[in-house]
């Protein structure tokens, strides 16, 4: 079984190395929505509507850990309809928040969008999970999961001829930043980085995590799977000042120290020091920070022609 996805940080893990709050997911989807490509979103909504298949039927969309249901609130305004959805996730709290959360959903044609929520863990990769997609997406998920499960994944999507678009994986890399911009490093974060980069490997439910290496390696499935892959830095961008950010910026840094002292408890101390030292300047406004994300949109090989 994983977490939810959308329950932990793209950046690192809840301090209690359990799940966020209500509170931490609606701060972090407004930080996603200004994050993530629009770009990549426009080309999938363009390859839904000129999809071959049966006129006036709904386009199928699968989301793979929706938590309380962010990237479909994001993506059914911006789809072509009609739209029906199905929203995977094994915590039913989170399911049926999402559930109400779209009630009012509309696609760009103002039509209502159909929901149906399935309560089941990720694994195994089966019909249960995909049957019915023309679209398969996620969200801030692929960190958690082993390559040999997200290759069966691309695997089995590619078998169905399934779009697919996975927003927001980490690729590992944050860093402070100062009022200008200029990324700010010293060793000792380039320290709590490594041990932080560890700690994302280890086992999440699904195998060895695959952390920063997620990207790459979804990448590199879809392109030999045939795929037409097209790829967005989407990184978060949180300003030297944004107030309103600060909480969000506060739970970031809070994670990667959790997540560091977990990997290395003998050097509390320390971590400690570094996490005072950096939360001093977020909140005086002299720091800000840039959390590295991936967007990957993956399109089935267009039909031969005939001769």
């Amino acid at each position: 079984m994983i977490a939810p996805e959308h329950d932990r940080l793209s950046a690192g893990m809840a301090p209690s190395g359990e799940r966020f709050s209500a509170d931490w997911l609606s701060r972090r989807e407004w930080l996603d929505g200004r994050s993530r490509s629009h770009c990549l979103t426009g080309l999938a909504a363009d390859w839904l509507a000129a999809r071959p298949g049966e006129h006036g039927s709904p386009y199928g969309i699968v989301d793979l850990g929706c938590g309380t249901g962010s990237n479909l609130r994001f993506l059914a305004p911006r789809l072509p309809g009609p739209q029906r959805w199905r929203l995977v996730d094994h915590d039913p709290a989170l399911l049926a928040l999402a559930r109400r959360h779209a009630a009012t959903l509309r696609d760009t044609s103002g039509a209502r969008v159909a929901i149906e929520a399935r309560c089941r863990d990720l694994s195994p990769v089966d019909d249960g999970l995909l049957e019915g997609a023309d679209l398969v997406v996620a969200s801030a998920l692929f960190d958690l999961v082993s390559r040999s499960w997200a290759e069966a994944l691309v695997a089995a999507c590619a078998a169905r001829q399934q779009a697919l678009l996975f927003t927001l994986s980490v690729d590992s890399d944050w860093a402070f930043h100062d009022a200008t911009g200029k990324r700010l490093e010293d060793v000792e974060d380039i320290a709590v980085r490594a041990l932080f980069q560890a700690h994302q490997r280890r086992d999440k439910g699904l195998g060895p995590a695959l952390g920063g290496q997620a990207p790459a390696v979804l990448a590199a499935a879809m392109t030999a799977a045939g795929y037409r892959v097209e790829r967005a830095a989407t990184p978060w961008y949180l300003a030297a000042g944004e107030r309103e950010l600060l909480p969000l910026a506060e739970q970031l840094l809070q994670g990667w120290h959790d997540a560091a002292l977990e990997q290395a408890p003998e050097e509390q101390a320390r971590l400690q020091r570094w996490h005072s030292r950096r939360l001093a300047g977020l909140a005086a406004g002299e720091l800000g920070l840039t959390v590295g994300h991936r967007d990957l949109l993956a399109l089935p090989p267009l039909p031969a022609r005939g001769v």
